[in-house]
């Protein structure tokens, strides 16, 4: 799989490069990236953030500075996804509009979990394993659940 036109920072980690996809990103210094990661064009990952394997980012997030993606974490950013445009013909870039996702410094997202388009995970936050995040979360936060409900407020990173 490829690597290319990416900005990587220093010592950036990519465990098995054969086994990641990435495009036209930019990752920041000392990031550590697992096998099977589809990374993709426009995307923005900070400093020394860990994006475990088989996690998909797609264009229009952008992870801030020591953010954890656990295994699997699925990003989403077209929250009305078609195959067709009006008409039948395959949807083409110029049919649907990239709807941007946030995750703050120093949240973290467990294995598994889904993120919708547009929304923000605030600074320190916590995303359940599996979880639906269908709404913006708070700094500091917990969340948990399909969809993810608030567990526990927090303070955020210091």
């Amino acid at each position: 799989m490829p690597i290319n036109d990416v900005s990587l920072g220093r010592d950036v980690r990519i465990f098995q490069p054969d086994l990641v996809n990435l495009y036209g990103c930019s990752i920041g210094d000392e990031t550590k990236i697992g096998a099977f990661v589809e990374i993709q064009k426009g995307v923005s990952v900070g400093a020394r953030c860990k994006i475990s394997s088989h996690s998909f980012l797609c264009e229009g997030v952008t992870i801030e500075d020591e953010v954890f993606v656990g295994h699997g974490v699925m990003f989403i950013n077209d929250i009305e996804p078609r195959a067709t445009a009006p008409g039948g013909a395959l949807q083409t870039e110029a049919d649907w509009t990239v709807v941007p996702t946030r995750i703050c410094r120093g949240a973290s997202l467990g294995s598994g979990a889904v993120i919708m388009g547009g929304v923000t995970v605030g600074a320190g936050a916590l995303v359940g394993a599996g979880a639906v995040v269908t709404k913006d979360v708070a700094p500091g936060e917990t969340v948990a659940g399909v969809p993810a409900r608030l567990l526990r407020s927090g303070a955020g990173p210091e």
